[in-house]
C-alpha cells in the first residue's frame, strides 16, 4: 500500500485552473482500483491519497500522469508501508509482512 502526498509548488490559482482535470484523473484511478481515498490538506497546501498494489514502479507512473504533475503544480512524496491491520472494510487491503 502507499501514501501519496501531494505539496502544491505553485499558487493556488494555479492548482485550481487544473482542478478539474486533477478530479477526473483522480475519478479513473478509483475505476481501475488503485486508490481508495483521497482528499485535500488543511490547511490546503497540498493532499493525500491512498493507494494499493504492489509495484512502486507503476505508482510513480501513476502519478507522473497526474494533471497537478504534468501541469507543474505539485510534488508528490510516495511512501510505501504494510497494512498489517486495517478497518473491517478495508479487510480485502490486509498485507502479510514478508518472510
Amino acid at each position: 500500500m502507499f501514501v501519496l502526498e501531494l505539496t502544491y509548488t505553485s499558487p493556488i490559482e494555479r492548482v485550481d485552473e487544473l482542478l478539474d482535470a486533477h478530479v477526473a484523473w483522480l475519478d479513473a484511478e478509483y475505476e481501475s482500483g488503485v486508490f481508495i481515498a483521497s482528499g485535500r490538506k488543511n490547511p490546503r497546501d497540498g493532499g493525500v491519497i491512498l493507494a494499493v498494489g504492489d509495484d512502486r514502479a507503476e505508482i510513480e507512473r501513476i502519478t507522473a500522469s497526474d494533471p497537478f504533475v504534468t501541469g507543474g503544480v505539485c510534488a508528490y512524496r510516495i511512501t510505501e508501508f504494510i497494512a498489517t491491520k486495517t478497518a473491517p472494510a478495508l479487510a480485502p487491503y490486509r498485507q502479510q509482512l514478508p518472510g
